[in-house]
Parts: structure tokens; sequence; C-alpha cells
């Protein structure tokens, strides 16, 4: 049975039988802005990016941890993107980046997910104009959802967000609903925070 996460919330992350995670996706989604009122002219789509940093000592020490649009698979092979999504349209997730836990080596410690909104400021785009924004994270061998986490506090003029981290403790994967908002206008912005 899923975990319903509140902000600030760490959950185990492993088998509903207690057996050991193999490989896990994490799923991020969004809906597309929609028009308001009848006349209004309906705003630009906005494309949401969901990237992964992989980090060692909880630090991200090499531009090659950073998965995303640009660079859809790590250099293990461990950490996989499935793909840009640049309107949030259609239901469930919109970017997937799957995780091989078995396989990542063991000097990462740390996965931070994070979304940043593509030329935010250019096209004077926020996180107040987006609905329904979640992150959920699933079995792959499975596809049972082991926990989700729906933002819902207010965002407006923020333009990235730090959703999450999967984290080593004791030899399991833990999860940390983050949920950090930020006006860092692109993946580098966001990514300096953990160098």
């Amino acid at each position: 049975m899923s975990v319903s996460l509140q902000k600030g919330q760490k959950v185990d992350l492993r088998k509903s039988d207690g057996g050991t995670l193999r490989k896990v996706v994490v799923g991020l989604g969004w809906d597309e802005v929609k028009k308001k009122g009848l006349f209004a002219k309906k705003t630009a789509n906005i494309d949401c990016d969901a990237s992964a940093f992989l980090c060692e000592n909880g630090r991200i020490v090499n531009d090659k941890d950073i998965v995303y649009f640009g660079n859809l698979k790590h250099k293990s092979n461990a950490v996989l993107h499935m793909g840009d999504n640049l309107t949030g349209a259609g239901d469930g997730d919109d970017e997937q980046i799957t995780v091989d836990l078995v396989n990542l080596p063991v000097n990462y410690d740390k996965i931070i997910f994070v979304v940043n909104i593509y030329s935010a400021s250019a096209r004077k785009q926020h996180f107040g104009m987006i609905e329904n924004a979640f992150i959920r994270i699933f079995d792959a061998e499975t596809n049972q959802e082991l926990c989700r986490y729906n933002l819902s506090e207010n965002y407006d003029g923020m333009t990235a967000m730090v959703f999450g981290e999967m984290y080593r403790y004791n030899g399991n994967w833990k999860f940390n609903a983050i949920g950090q908002a930020t006006q860092d206008d692109t993946v580098r912005d966001l990514a300096k925070r953990f160098g």
C-alpha cells in the first residue's frame, strides 16, 4: 500500500512483502496550464524538467552525475531519464527516472530529485501556475506504488523545486519528501546548491 507523504516526512523504501527493492521508478507529474474564462488567451505550455543529482557524501562531485533531458543516462547505467515531456499533457507521470538500486555504485549515497520550469523567466512562468504536481516512487518489477508526495502549498513566483531525495541509511534506501521551492532558472543553477 502506498504511503502519502507530507513535506519533511521520511519513509523506508521496501517491497510490500519485506523483500529488497532492486529497481524503482521515480515518476513526476503535473497538469498543463488551463485557460481561465471563455475568452481568455491560453498561456504557453509549461515545460517542467525532472532531473536527478547523484551525490557522494551528500554532494554532487561531477557534472556527469546530473541526469536530465540533456544527459539521459548516468555513466554507471544505473540511473536513466525516460525522456522530456514539454507540456504536462496526459494522465499519470509526465517524466520518469529509473534507478537500478542493485547496480548503483556504492559511492553514491544520495539521489536528489528536482524539477525546474524550462525558460521560466523568459516565459514569465512559475509553479503557482501548475496544478496537481506530484512525485511518486514505485517498484519497477511489480509496478506497486511505494510512496507519493503531492505538492499542495502555494508556490507563486517559484521556478524550481527540490522534490525529494532517496538516500542510503544502514544499508537500506529511504525517501525524504523535501518540497523546497526556489527561484533557480536552470538545472545547473539548482545543482550549485548541492556542489
